[in-house]
């Protein structure tokens, strides 16, 4: 019986999903896997991509956390791959490689003035505001008036943290530079500005739904954009979220304003235009021309043009992939060109040996459980590609051990993130919190290698 020795670069959940697909699926060989994380802590996105005050959510890490306790699989922490460790190296030591990457910058939005002073990208914001090691500790949160770009679930969570008291997120697992950051915000109006109609969104009832339960916020809808169309009609006929969505919009419109010391607007039909400067030379306003629905699903201007005035805006569009040493890319659309999972060369045939899942596979769309249907699909072809896997020099588990320690590699593992772990959520217990997450990148190691 044959084996195969599996590298996974990237812990998040794609590559955890994957990891277990495979260590379950009936095959006809042993299986032995390595998980390769840049960061000292596992769970990608759960840990550095959820809003803080979305336990819910983060409740993915427990199925995750018992993937990994199984003691099936072998955890790499703070190793980069590219750096640490190379493709030439994984073809040494291994018969295959998942890369489960994700995505984690932000598309690009091409309107001027995007890049001004006081213009930012909302993963940068969302990498902060989780506590990412490798972001720095402040952030310039000095505007009364901020505009965030986008109509999708990102955009709301920062809307939300923008909005928020900082008092509110206490219970949570905010860090606490982080907390002294937005406690110090100034800010009273939020704006969320998006290109299409109010039943046309990209969120979901359950995120829309929280804005209107923060403290001391007032939520502000304006009734020109409820027109509703015969599409918009016929969605909220037809698909129950879409419903559930109208109806929160409707409480929202009837209810009055109260007075309370922070409002969060919610504009549509608003197609970017221009981030304005100010005299200094940073955002001073929002420009966007006014939509109308085009009676076929989309929107077309209507050449009235508005302005809002912000001092920063955030732009939440989407995210966007990183290309990875020595494997193909997509520029255009962030992705590592492939075939179900199958890594394509320039020529589309695919590449031995090489396999991708997650958001570096498809795109950054879905949510994060739509990822375990994802990688059954890559884990598939790695299982039936047997012909064509890597026949690796050194494939003796204990050899990239050595390899990472000969490169003076400081690497963390399950039982480092276990010690993490315990020691983050001691550090919450005396003010009732869930945990405190560290920070810096050489605590984070030195607290997971402790002996």
């Amino acid at each position: 019986m044959s084996k195969l020795r599996l590298a996974i670069v990237g812990a998040g959940p794609a590559g955890i999903y994957a990891a277990d697909i495979l260590l379950k699926a009936e095959k006809q060989f042993d299986v032995s896997i390595d998980l390769f994380e840049q960061l000292p802590a596992p769970y990608g996105l759960v840990r550095y991509g959820v809003a803080p005050d979305h336990p819910r959510i983060k409740g993915i890490i427990t199925a995750l956390r018992e993937v990994l306790d199984t003691g099936q699989i072998r955890l790499f922490g703070n190793v980069l791959y590219g750096r640490d460790i190379t493709l030439a190296d994984l073809k040494d030591h291994y018969n295959a490689v998942i890369f489960s990457t994700g995505a984690i910058r932000d598309a690009p939005l091409d309107i001027p003035g995007i890049d001004l002073p006081g213009s930012y990208g909302a993963a940068d914001f969302v990498s902060w505001y989780d506590g990412h090691p490798d972001f720095p500790r402040e952030w310039p949160l000095t505007a009364t008036s901020t505009a965030v770009i986008g109509n999708g679930n990102v955009a709301l969570d920062v809307a939300r943290i923008l909005a928020k008291h900082a008092d509110d997120l206490l219970p949570t697992e905010i860090p606490a530079n982080v907390y002294e950051g937005l406690k110090a915000s100034p800010v009273t109006n939020v704006h969320v500005f998006g290109r299409r109609g109010p039943m046309q969104v990209k969120f979901t009832p359950l995120e829309l739904r929280e804005l209107g339960e923060l403290d001391d916020v007032d939520m502000v809808v304006a009734e020109e954009d409820f027109e509703y169309d015969d599409a918009s009609k016929l969605a909220i006929e037809t698909n129950k979220q879409i419903m559930v969505i109208d109806r929160i919009f409707r409480k929202w419109r009837d209810e009055p304003q109260t007075g309370s010391s922070r409002r969060l607007h919610l504009h549509f039909f608003a197609k970017p235009l221009e981030v304005v400067a100010g005299p200094d030379g940073s955002v001073a306003a929002f420009r966007y021309e006014r939509t109308e629905p085009d009676g076929e699903g989309g929107v077309r201007g209507t050449g009235e043009i508005r302005e809002v005035e912000v001092q920063s805006v955030y732009r939440a569009v989407g995210y966007f992939g990183s290309p990875l040493d020595g494997i193909p890319f997509d520029e255009r659309r962030g992705v590592i060109p492939n075939r179900e999972g199958q890594v394509l060369d320039d020529a589309d045939e695919p590449v031995n040996g090489v396999y991708a899942t997650g958001w570096i596979k498809r795109g950054p769309v879905g949510l994060i459980g739509h990822t375990k249907s994802d990688a059954m699909e890559t884990v598939r072809h790695v299982i039936n590609d047997q012909a064509n896997w890597w026949s690796p020099e050194h494939p003796e588990e204990e050899a990239v051990v050595e390899l990472l320690r000969s490169r003076g590699v400081e690497y963390t593992n399950l039982d480092g993130w276990h010690n993490l772990d315990e020691h983050e959520i001691a550090l919450g217990e005396p003010e009732g919190r869930a945990r405190i997450k560290v920070v810096e990148r050489d605590e984070m190691v030195r607290v997971s290698n402790k002996s």
